[in-house]
């Protein structure tokens, strides 16, 4: 089939239990996972000549909350790798073209990691949030399932359904943060600021470290018993900065003294020590502990995190300091539409895109919409 139909004609093919309206471009799709926010597959793309990644947002316009959600990650994943955009069917179904990846980070988590894999691993995380946080995006749902590698071991972060505009003093209702990797001050109610980000990275290097879920709570009371159970009930000054009930509450919580990160994280769960870059077990332990504080206010911050001895080694300005990504719409959170009017504002975002991709704004590749 020539490139020019293939460019304007769209095939409707199942891939699991769903069914796929794409482009005839797109070919050998094959089911690689799914989610609350939508189903992912890999396809083969005729005219990149690449395997891709093709996510169908679920039911986007089923009712105002999941239109909302849908026109935020379209317009949060733009800033990010984002090869191509369809509407096939402009009532219906909006699907994402991205760069596949080979593993998200859950399988790379039952690998054997040496501390070069590890520490870069986490630089990139790293690097990623402090793109985010530089464009007034907090990510709150930062979780091994949304970071995805690649066998180069570089990485990304998706699923941007959940991320807020970083607003001051404005209190995040706590259930929309996966319950494992859910800061204390979410978990509390007391509002939170960009360190967040930085206890779910935390959660997640004890995770790689460890093999398993370091706070595996199966409710919101029993996610908080874990934490203060391995760290400690924090002390009092923390106790004063909650609201009453929640500090009645906690107070009545038997006390734990919590471990030390060496009982915590003893040198046999980590890698032999580097020789080539130096990196020990001793510096990702002590990495850990700056970084899974309960009191927000005493701990690490992104920018500490990328000077650590055990993340540094990899510093690069021209990566750490890159502009951050353009926010299209800074006020997102604030505004409440219809589900026809968020269906517009999403076609208009494809058509927008698209006028781009075609100017050679975004990488030169080309998009199309049906």
């Amino acid at each position: 089939m020539n490139r020019n139909k293939r460019e304007r004609e769209y095939y409707s093919i199942d891939v699991g239990d769903s069914t796929f309206m794409v482009l005839k471009r797109y070919q050998n799709l094959r089911p690689i996972g799914s989610g609350a926010q939508g189903i992912v597959c890999s396809a083969y793309d005729h005219n990149l000549e690449r395997n891709v990644a093709i996510k169908k947002l679920s039911r986007p316009f089923q009712n105002q909350t999941h239109a909302k959600r849908a026109y935020r990650e379209l317009v949060h994943v733009n800033m990010l790798h984002l090869c191509n955009v369809t509407h096939p069917v402009k009532q219906t179904c909006v699907y994402l073209v991205m760069e596949l990846m080979d593993a998200n980070l859950c399988q790379v988590i039952q690998m054997e990691l040496d501390h070069e894999r590890l520490s870069y691993l986490l630089y990139q995380m790293l690097c990623g949030i402090k793109h985010l946080h530089a464009a007034g995006i907090i990510h709150r749902d930062l979780k091994p399932s949304n970071i995805v590698v690649k066998s180069d071991c570089t990485l990304k972060i998706l699923d941007f359904g959940l991320a807020r505009t970083a607003a001051t003093g404005l209190l995040m209702t706590p259930y929309v943060v996966t319950r494992y990797y859910r800061a204390p001050e979410v978990i509390l109610g007391m509002g939170y600021q960009a360190n967040v980000d930085v206890w779910s990275v935390g959660c997640i290097m004890a995770e790689m470290v460890r093999g398993s879920v370091l706070f595996p709570g199966t409710d919101h009371i029993d996610q908080w018993n874990k934490v203060i159970e391995q760290l400690g009930t924090p002390s009092q000054e923390f106790l004063m900065k909650l609201n009453q009930s929640v500090r009645t509450y906690v107070e009545n919580r038997p006390r734990y003294a919590g471990y030390s990160f060496e009982k915590l994280f003893p040198d046999v769960l980590f890698p032999a020590d580097s020789e080539h870059n130096k990196l020990k077990a001793s510096q990702a332990r002590d990495l850990l502990s700056k970084m899974l504080v309960i009191d927000a206010s005493k701990r690490i911050s992104v920018d500490e995190a990328l000077q650590h001895p055990y993340i540094n080694v990899w510093y690069d300005p021209t990566e750490v300091e890159a502009p951050p990504p353009v926010i299209t719409d800074k006020q997102l959170d604030e505004r409440e539409h219809t589900v026809e009017e968020w269906k517009e504002l999403i076609y208009k975002e494809v058509l927008d895109w698209e006028e781009r991709t075609k100017n050679g704004v975004i990488r030169g590749q080309p998009a199309s919409i049906g």
